[in-house]
């Protein structure tokens, strides 16, 4: 897929791939291993700030936290196109983790992360089809509501 249609697909999404996310700790936001790239766990941010905060099944919707894992989403692919060399150098989303804050009673984490597996599913088409992993936690990092890591293979 060229970079053209993938950015066309983001904004037919009112979506646009954003700056890399600073590392917030000791560790890089991705690297390549031949042709895998490993992204480390995006949170839902936007120029440095956290959109969404707070856990599932208390102060955050399931709808909200969609919209988070979504983000999350948006901001691990830039890092994967960073670390690929462009967007339309990846070929294949191999997986995600999806981390949920939450209550220990809320059991939607898997709904939490459709918002991240519908949005590469969109973009890539049959290669955005991925093996996932989605759990609650009892917390994550500056109070995010959800985080996600991502892997995906390259050109």
């Amino acid at each position: 897929m060229t970079r053209q249609e993938i950015v066309q697909k983001l904004t037919a999404m009112g979506l646009s791939l954003p700056e890399v996310a600073k590392a917030v700790g000791s560790y890089v936001p991705a690297v390549r291993s031949g042709s895998l790239i490993f992204v480390s766990g995006q949170l839902p941010s936007r120029e440095g700030k956290i959109l969404f905060s707070g856990k599932l099944g208390a102060d955050v919707s399931l709808a909200d936290g969609q919209q988070a894992a979504r983000l999350c989403a948006l901001n691990a692919l830039a890092a994967a196109a960073g670390a690929a060399g462009g967007i339309e150098q990846i070929v294949r989303i191999v997986r995600l983790a999806v981390f949920v804050s939450s209550t220990p009673e809320f059991t939607d984490q898997p709904k939490v992360a459709n918002g991240a597996s519908d949005l590469m599913q969109a973009l890539f088409g049959e290669a955005g089809r991925h093996v996932r992993l989605a759990v609650g936690a009892p917390s994550l990092p500056l109070n995010a509501a959800v985080e996600v890591e991502l892997w995906a293979e390259s050109l």
